[in-house]
Order: C-alpha cells, then sequence, then structure tokens
C-alpha cells in the first residue's frame, strides 16, 4: 500500500486536479491511499472571511467561485459542493451574530478547506475511470488531542484508521489536517498538518512508503526562494530530516514520528515533475560528500535575555523561568547561559507580554525582536572536527554578528542565532562554502 499526500499548490486549479489524476493512475498496481489539502490559498481564505464575520462582513463568494470554477472546469456535479459552501456560509452568518470567533470555531471554519477539496478530486478522479471514494479523516478514526489549532492525534487511532482503511475497494481520498476530539469537535494539526496525517495513515497501514507531493524537487540544500543555486537532496536519514522540519523545513515537525517507528521512507516529490526522483528519507542515510546536507533558517523570533546576579545559582531558579514559559505554552527554541544571565530565543508573541511581567518579578528582563536561527545540518557533522571553523569562517567573511551558539545531542546540526536583515547574506555565504563544488 502506498499513501499518497498532494498539498495545496498540488491542487490549486482544475488542470492541477487532471496532473495529481494522472500521477495516481500510474500507482494504481501500488494499492494507493490519498491525502488531500484544501485548494492552494483557500486555508487562508477561510480564516479572513471567519476574522471578518466577527465584524459583520460575511462574503464567501470569492471561496464560492474558486470552487465552483473548478467543478464546472472538470465537468462535475456541483451539488455536493453547494451543500458544503451553504453549510459554511451558516456557520460564519453564526459568527457574525455572536460576534466571537473561538479557536474551536476558526478549526471547524478552517475544516472546510479539506472538506471541499477531497469531493471535487474524488468526484473528478472516478469520473476519469478511477474509482475513488472523499473520505474525511475523523470518519476513519483520527482522534485527536482538544488543543485546537495544534491538535495532536492519539495513539489509539492507529488500529481503527487501518481497519476501516482496509474495507474500501476503491482509492480513499482522505482529508488531510483535520480531525476530531473525544466530544465529536472539528480540531486542525497546525502548520502543514497534512504531511503528518499522511505520516499517521502510512503507520496505520504499515504502507510501503509515504510521498509527500509538493511543488518543490524534494528537500533542498537551502531554501530555492532565496538561494537560486539550492539543489534538491538525494537521500537524507530521519534524525536529519527532523531536524530541518523543526527549524522551518517544509515538513510538519511530527511528520517523521510515525514514520520513524514503522521505518517507513517518506519520499518528498514534485507533482509538477513527476518523473523526478526527490528526496528519499531513510532510517539511516550515508554522509554526503561535504559533510552538510541542508542549511535552514527560522526567522521572526524574540531573544529573551533574563539577568539576576542574586537568583541564577539558586535552587529552581531555571525551573521558575521555564514554568512561566510552560504556563503561557510559550515554546523555546534555544537557550544559552551564563554567569548572571540566561538567554532564549521564541516565536510565540501572543502571551509574551504576559510571561515577561511574571519574570520581571524576579529579574531584569529584556527582549530583542526580529532575531533568526540558523541552522546548518548534517550527519557528517559527528565525524569532521574541522566543519564547525568552516561554517564561523565563512559567516565571519559577512561580518554577521552571531548572538547565541547550539549544538543538538545527536551531534549533527549546528545552529546559531543572527538578525534577520542577515539571513539572506548569511545562507548565501554558508550555501556557497558547502555546495559550491557541487554546482
Amino acid at each position: 500500500m502506498l499513501v499518497m499526500k498532494f498539498g495545496g499548490s498540488s491542487v490549486a486549479n482544475a488542470e492541477r486536479v487532471r496532473n495529481v489524476c494522472a500521477i495516481v493512475k500510474n500507482n494504481l498496481h501500488r494499492h494507493p491511499v490519498m491525502v488531500v489539502s484544501a485548494h492552494g490559498g483557500v486555508t487562508d481564505m477561510l480564516i479572513d472571511v471567519a476574522k471578518r464575520s466577527v465584524t459583520g462582513k460575511l462574503d464567501i463568494s470569492p471561496i464560492r467561485k474558486i470552487h465552483l470554477d473548478m467543478i464546472k472546469d472538470l465537468k462535475l456535479d456541483p451539488a455536493p459542493t453547494e451543500k458544503l459552501l451553504n453549510e459554511l456560509e451558516v456557520l460564519l452568518q453564526g459568527i457574525s451574530l455572536v460576534r466571537e470567533l473561538t479557536p474551536r470555531t476558526l478549526d471547524y471554519v478552517m475544516s472546510f478547506g479539506e472538506r471541499l477539496s477531497i469531493r471535487t478530486v474524488a468526484a473528478y478522479m472516478s469520473s476519469q475511470g478511477v474509482h475513488a471514494t472523499a473520505v474525511e479523516s475523523y470518519d476513519l478514526g483520527m482522534i485527536t488531542s482538544s488543543d485546537f489549532g495544534s491538535a495532536t492525534p492519539l495513539p489509539e487511532a492507529d488500529p481503527i484508521i487501518e481497519w476501516n482503511i482496509k474495507r474500501y475497494d476503491t482509492v480513499p481520498v482522505i482529508t488531510g489536517f483535520i480531525g476530531k476530539d473525544k466530544k465529536g469537535n472539528i480540531t486542525t494539526l497546525g502548520r502543514n498538518g497534512s504531511d503528518y496525517t499522511a505520516a499517521i495513515v502510512g503507520a496505520a497501514v504499515g504502507a510501503e512508503e509515504i510521498q509527500i507531493w509538493s511543488d518543490v524537487d524534494g528537500v533542498m540544500t537551502a531554501d530555492p526562494t532565496i538561494i537560486k543555486e539550492a539543489m534538491p537532496i538525494e537521500k537524507m536519514s530521519f534524525d536529519e530530516a527532523s531536524e530541518l522540519a523543526y527549524y522551518g523545513g517544509r515538513l510538519h515537525p511530527y511528520t517523521l514520528i510515525p514514520a520513524v517507528r514503522k521505518s517507513i521512507p517518506i519520499r518528498i516529490l514534485n507533482t509538477f515533475k513527476p518523473d523526478n526522483k526527490g528526496t528519499l528519507i531513510l532510517s539511516e542515510s550515508k554522509e554526503t560528500e561535504g559533510v552538510i546536507k541542508s542549511i535552514v533558517y527560522k526567522e521572526n523570533l524574540f531573544l529573551i535575555n533574563v539577568i539576576s546576579t542574586r537568583m541564577l545559582f539558586h535552587h529552581g531558579f531555571m525551573a521558575k523561568i521555564f514554568e512561566i514559559f510552560n504556563n503561557y505554552s510559550i515554546v523555546i527554541d534555544m537557550i544559552a547561559t551564563s554567569e548572571v544571565s540566561v538567554s532564549l530565543t521564541t516565536d510565540n508573541d501572543v502571551n509574551l507580554d504576559a510571561a515577561i511581567k511574571d519574570l520581571a518579578q524576579f529579574a531584569e528582563v529584556t527582549v530583542e525582536p526580529d532575531k533568526a536561527i540558523i541552522c546548518v545540518v548534517g550527519e557528517g557533522l559527528k565525524h569532521s572536527r574541522s566543519v564547525t571553523s568552516t561554517i564561523f569562517n565563512a559567516v565571519e567573511k559577512g561580518k554577521i554578528n552571531v548572538q547565541m551558539i547550539s549544538q543538538s545531542a545527536k551531534k549533527i546540526n549546528i545552529a546559531f542565532l543572527i538578525n534577520d536583515d542577515d539571513i539572506l547574506t548569511t545562507v548565501q555565504l554558508l550555501h556557497n562554502t558547502f555546495f559550491a563544488k557541487k554546482q
């Protein structure tokens, strides 16, 4: 069995839906299970219309037009799509009346993107002789926590999903990104949640491979939107991919966990270049020439400095700091300590003011915005003594101010903090240093 996930750009319009159908047709002998995202841009449109509905400005005509135009182009029956669009409009009218948008209701609104998309894709595939069935993931047993906006699938879902999927004698076209909690509320899995859905489904059915189809040639040596010389990586390890996902790669950070658990390879492929090999992510991967696999970055961070000469070496000082961040659901990316201070980074500014107020009760606190983490990743870092100096010699050429440095316990990455304005220069210098010979 083959799990094939198609992202929003892959199903953004009628022509791309046709292309996806052709790709799946070529893999029917591998018994495909599809996981599909909302049509490109629709999730953002749903968030926007939900927020505007709170102010009484309710207009879903752009969303209606995108879906019905696609249905018309593909020569499909509009009735199932119109039914869901009408349901969405009624929901938004309710938001407009109460003038309130809770995280639970926002998740419900966002779910319409995937629910509309699977109906279009499944109907078109069936019209082309590929018998397909639109399936909401929660009807398969995708049970999650009640953390709206970033829900976590619960482990008891696996056997239920496996049993339900194997009942289908058609190609299941499953909603990515969404699930339901134990109370029956629709939830969403967060950024790139459809990747996570695909991995969970793949692990549940024991897939031979999980394929993530998007608009890039695979995992790249750097962000191709800023580094034109970026190249696809042929193979990499789960550990390397995990580091890349955490520090800004295209995969959902948790995508790899179900696959690692069952040792199922993940392949990242380009929908628009289906003959390309893409990137294969395996449990282990040989070191590439040049040691480094990829350079990623995470921007728009805050650097928080907590200074307290009287508290630093007191028992429980660090625990107290982390307790405060935990109370406000603030995730820390990087941490460093000195004799009189603790420095931390986060991208969460929602509750930051409240956390700083609590910290200020026992320490002096400063916050510096517009920071970025640059992360250099590769299994070869474990065995190379010179690569660290090579990294920082390259950075020094750009006169970049490095403010913090960190290395993972597995020693396959080196991360450091810089100003947002220096991202392009830094990544370009590092890419030239480690990958110029391969151009």
